[in-house]
Formats: structure tokens, sequence, C-alpha cells
């Protein structure tokens, strides 16, 4: 009779629960209590809207030709800024450059850029070079630009240097005179460039500047 009890509690007996992290245990962690494979939480795909994407890059490349910290006397006291001289240019002939003013440096940066785009100039070029020597002015500053052989390289200094890189005129012979402003040089070198023409150019403005021949009254 006792026999019989015992087996009888054995057979029910209730089952122990298996140990966390076995292989019938919980389906979400691993023999070593990672998740396991195939399960949420794996190795994710790129976002949406992520850095995959390539950033539209700007067609002109920019140059910061100066950059000057200027006062303005208020009535609280004084009140500084920076002002910025910017040149930009895509090296096949457009050349532009601004002047911004901003509480501080990128700010003043990012206005002179947008200033520059508004003043493109396009440089006329013959063979890498420009097709005449020409002098420019712009207050004390004068540069005068002459053509070179191919091969002769960029034979100038400064401002008019990073300029004429930005335009894409590979051989030139340039000349600084008067004061070393980098604004006023800066000014007197687009000045100077776009001047530039060519026999071509210069027919076609004769022929659409010509007056219409009035007849004369009897």
């Amino acid at each position: 009779m006792s026999d019989e009890v015992k087996t009888q509690t054995i057979e029910n007996k209730p089952a122990t629960a298996a140990p966390a992290g076995n292989a019938t245990g919980d389906k979400r962690r691993g023999p070593g209590g990672n998740r396991s494979e195939g399960n949420r939480g794996g190795s994710r795909g790129p976002r949406r809207g992520g850095n995959d994407r390539e950033k539209p890059r700007d067609e002109f490349e920019q140059r910061i030709l100066d950059v000057a910290r200027v006062t303005r006397v208020m009535a609280g006291g004084k009140r500084m800024n920076f002002r910025t001289c910017v040149a930009i240019g895509d090296r096949k002939g457009k050349i532009g450059v601004g002047v911004g003013k901003g509480a501080d440096v990128t700010m003043a940066v990012n206005k002179a850029v947008n200033r520059a785009k508004k003043n493109m100039i396009t440089v006329v070029m013959v063979n890498e070079t420009i097709p005449h020597e020409v002098l420019g002015h712009a207050g004390a500053s004068r540069i005068i630009f002459k053509p070179a052989k191919k091969g002769k390289g960029i034979i100038a200094g400064g401002v008019a240097r990073v300029i004429l890189e930005l335009a894409g005129v590979n051989n030139v012979t340039s000349k600084t005179l008067g004061g070393n402003n980098k604004l006023n040089n800066a000014r007197c070198t687009i000045k100077a460039l776009s001047e530039l023409r060519t026999r071509k150019s210069n027919t076609e403005e004769k022929v659409a500047v010509k007056e219409p021949v009035v007849a004369e009254k009897e």
C-alpha cells in the first residue's frame, strides 16, 4: 500500500520550469544571453532619410579673400561685426566677387557668397589666356593684365591670382600698381576681366548699337 502511494505522489508532482537561456526556454534569448537570430533587434538596414544619399555639390568653388573686423558706434556703445570678401568661380570662365557683413564670420561668408552669385561675369578667353592687354582701375588700385603663351602659368600674386585661378585663366601676366587694399584689388581685377573682348564680340556689339537710318523729309 505504501508503494502505491509513493508512485501516485511522484506521478502527480508538477514539472519544474526550464532554466532561462536553454534551447527550450525563452525564445528571445540565445545560449549566450543575446537575442537569437531571426528575431527583432538583429542587424538593421539603412534608415530612411539617412546619410546614404549624396548631397548635391555646388557648381562654384569659393575662396575667402579677406576677413576684417569692423565696429559701428551706436547709442549704447560700439557694435562689432565682421566683413568678408569672397570670390566664387567654376574654373570655366565664370567668376564673381561679393562682400558681406554679419555678427559672425559664417553669416558674413554666406551673405558674400549670395551677393557674388548675383554679380557673376563671364571671362573671355582664347587658348587658355586673355585675348588682349587690359588695365583695371578701382579706387587707388590699378592692375594690368597681359596675355601669355601656353605653359607660362599665372604670373600674379595675392587677390588677383586667386580670382584668375577660379576663372580658369591658366596663362597670364599681371602687375599690381597703386594700393595694396585687398577689396580694391578684387574689384579692380573683376572690372578688368569684364572689359575683355574679342574681334567677333566687338563686331556683334557694333552691329547691335548701330542706329537706324532716318529718312529725310522732303
